[in-house]
């Protein structure tokens, strides 16, 4: 007998708002300094919320920001802003 596995994916566990926001705290904490990582999170808040929706709501094709948040590409801040805008999260520090 074999064992059959599959490819582990947060989008399908990230339900509401709130979801979306500890995972993207968790990543941040996770992350440190390393830009890929939070673009990879926010790339997968973006599939569990509709990639669709988001790219019309960040002004930005769908193409562009899988690119962006695959966390192989180098998205710009501004990219960035307006992908978490569109998620209606938001950016704020604290100490």
């Amino acid at each position: 007998m074999t064992e059959q596995f599959t490819r582990w994916d947060s989008a399908e566990y990230l339900k509401t708002e709130e979801d979306m926001a500890n995972y993207l705290d968790a990543c941040m904490e996770e992350a440190g300094d390393d830009l890929a990582f939070i673009a990879k999170a926010l790339g997968t808040i973006a599939r569990a919320r509709g990639m669709t929706q988001v790219a019309r709501g960040a002004g930005l094709s769908r193409e562009s920001i899988y690119r962006a948040l695959s966390g192989e590409g180098n998205p710009d801040f501004g990219t960035i802003l307006k992908v978490i805008k569109a998620l209606g999260l938001k950016l704020h520090a604290s100490t």
